[in-house]
């Protein structure tokens, strides 16, 4: 059997793993990240990393034929160049070409939400489906669209940054410098500003007393606090399930997905989430209350958590190899 590399870089932690041809992690190996270092110092921790996992999986190397690489920002596949990474301060980036050429290996870089795209539908929630939308809810909102197994990226590599898309003009400034972005109102930070706001115009209620106990305002706290009854959550998560509904049914009118995805730290939420989207997803949906019996795109919850990320990158590396 044929093995690849699949590397997943975080703001945190970087992860490799020996992935089968068939999608199977055989081994891991994780190093942090530690970012604002030179970019040639992460190099050689990525190294070490792919290196260990090597090591861990009693594979040989003369049968490792690619290595895949899912980093967050700004990619150009096609020269396995990160342009630009605003958390990790990368800017041209060749690290695809360095990678190659210290281990001797063809490398294919991809966006990180993309990879995690293609892991999920290689081996998880959208396994087997023509088309998926993955949308990972976590510090931002990153997207990544799968159409018969393979990543669509668009003209330069750059497709999908459907987080920067603006659902309220002059709304919310957004890290992209944006005002309005889907990805200031429908991710986890997003949730945690709106419940830190929610906190701030009642300090009594049971919000700031849930906040309070845990020592900190999450994701899924305003969650936690809706099913203990509290009237301040229910409405917020209404609020909140409108922003993330309003994107996607944009996506869901704009490009008809067989399934959309949801992963990331609010993603865990799972049916308390996707019930009560689902349901405003059927009002709002293009063709909605004008009885049009057509296939409804289905809206799941992502399974293999940072695995995806994993198995994505490695087989998007598969995928390079003839």
């Amino acid at each position: 059997m044929n093995y690849y590399i699949g590397l997943d870089i975080g703001g945190t932690n970087l992860k490799a793993g020996v992935v089968d041809e068939t999608g199977n992690i055989l081994s891991e190996s994780d190093i942090p990240t530690g970012a604002d270092r030179p970019q040639e110092v992460v190099l050689q921790d990525i190294i070490s990393a792919i290196t260990g996992a090597i090591a861990a999986s009693a594979v040989s190397k003369n049968n490792i034929l690619a290595v895949g690489v899912g980093s967050p920002g700004m990619v150009d596949s096609e020269t396995g160049t990160v342009i630009y990474n605003n958390n990790l301060g990368w800017h041209d980036f060749k690290i695809g070409d360095l990678l190659g050429k210290a281990l001797n290996l063809p490398v294919r870089v991809e966006n990180d939400a993309n990879a995690a795209a293609l892991g999920e539908v290689i081996a998880g929630s959208a396994k087997g489906v023509s088309s998926a939308m993955i949308i990972t809810l976590g510090t931002g909102v990153g997207s990544g669209f799968v159409i018969d197994g393979k990543i669509w990226t668009g003209f330069n590599s750059m497709a999908c940054e459907f987080g920067h898309m603006v659902i309220e003009k002059g709304g919310r400034l957004c890290n992209c410098g944006r005002r309005g972005c889907f990805e200031a109102y429908a991710s986890a930070s997003g949730l945690i500003a709106m419940t830190k706001d929610a906190i701030a115009k009642n300090p009594d209620g049971k919000l700031a007393e849930l906040a309070k106990k845990e020592g900190h305002v999450s994701g899924h706290t305003a969650f936690d606090a809706k099913d203990m009854g509290d009237e301040a959550a229910a409405k917020l998560i209404d609020n909140y399930i409108d922003y993330l509904a309003c994107g996607l049914v944009s996506l869901i009118n704009g490009l008809q997905p067989e399934v959309i995805s949801i992963g990331g730290g609010i993603g865990k939420q799972g049916e308390r989430l996707l019930v009560p989207l689902r349901k405003r997803i059927d009002e709002e949906v293009y063709g909605a209350g004008h009885d049009v019996n057509v296939k409804k795109t289905k809206i799941v919850s992502c399974t293999l958590g940072y695995k995806a990320g994993l198995i994505g990158a490695a087989m998007a590396a598969k995928q390079i190899i003839k």
